[in-house]
């Protein structure tokens, strides 16, 4: 309503006369905005919080959004840490298999629980610690820095199963906060149709899977219906337990990723089963204006997907 975009039409609209640079820095501002409560939140609770976990399925930003978290908190005078879950999958080859026989990345036990854990313990109680760090393309497990942290830091831990009570049962409950973040876009196609969630964070997730993680389109759509039910069966039950519920959908972000989804898709072998995913995706962008990248801050949320975050490499 702020920005009066409410479909493809008038997003289209703001691409063709220019408005799409205000569109996108408003639409900055305002997921900034929810940011800056959210760190003020945290700082105002009565007991000291400790740690935050960030939770939410797939291709939501979770690792862009706990890193601007981080930055709120230290304007807020705290000293916080961000820490992935992403970094502590077990080597490939122990990955459990799902119903369909291929790797379930999303099971719970895809995270080395046991390694996680003393780690966390030992970073609260000031210990030094080598991170751990995973190497998705080899797909193994690296040893990281090495790195002490100073008293009253909060740790910000994000991850899909950041919301599941295994991970952090013994800790005392005034000392954990939980953010549940999800793609909830509003936008619409037109005034009957509407754009589903799934779609634009599976499309952030192809763009994603091409650029940092080697995966082809084929591969990203072929593995999306085991996300989706690790998300049914690890995530979506514990969304209740979250303190505060944080959106990651920007307006204009399909007219960004469609340059850079389209090529892949066309990728996709004609006749496969990933074929009609892709065919059903590109027939849906054909409706959307392109837009180009370099409008994007460098800070955007949407810049985890199509690379040139400065945030990145970002490191408390």
């Amino acid at each position: 309503n702020i920005l009066d975009i409410e479909d493809v039409g008038s997003l289209n609209e703001a691409v063709r006369n220019g408005r799409i640079g205000q569109a996108i820095l408003v639409s900055e501002a305002l997921q900034e905005k929810q940011l800056s409560d959210i760190a003020d939140d945290i700082v105002n609770r009565g007991g000291p919080v400790r740690l935050v976990l960030i939770a939410g399925p797939s291709s939501s930003g979770k690792t862009t959004s706990a890193r601007r978290l981080a930055i709120q908190l230290m304007v807020n005078g705290l000293r916080p840490f961000a820490l992935s879950l992403d970094d502590y999958f077990v080597d490939r080859e122990l990955t459990p298999l799902g119903e369909d026989g291929k790797y379930d990345f999303e099971a719970l036990e895809a995270i080395d629980l046991d390694l996680f854990g003393e780690q966390l313990v030992a970073l609260m109680a000031g210990e030094s610690v080598h991170l751990a760090r995973y190497n998705f393309n080899t797909g193994k497990s690296e040893r990281g820095e090495a790195v002490r942290l100073p008293k009253n830091t909060v740790i910000i831990v994000e991850g899909i199963h950041g919301l599941n009570p295994k991970l952090v049962s013994s800790l005392p409950a005034g000392s954990v906060y939980r953010i549940y973040i999800s793609a909830m876009t509003q936008l619409n196609i037109d005034h009957h149709n509407r754009i589903p969630t799934t779609d634009t964070r599976l499309l952030r997730r192809i763009v994603r899977d091409a650029r940092h993680r080697g995966y082809s389109a084929r591969e990203t759509i072929e593995r999306w219906s085991s996300v989706r039910r690790g998300e049914d069966r690890n995530i979506f039950p514990y969304q209740e337990n979250a303190d505060v519920m944080f959106n990651s959908a920007l307006v204009y972000e399909l007219s960004v990723l469609k340059p850079f989804a389209e090529p892949l898709l066309l990728r996709v072998p004609v006749g496969t089963m990933e074929w009609i995913e892709a065919r059903r995706l590109l027939a849906f962008l054909q409706w959307v204006q392109p837009c180009e990248p370099d409008l994007v801050p460098d800070n955007s949320l949407l810049r985890e997907f199509i690379g040139g975050s400065i945030l990145r490499d970002f490191r408390f």
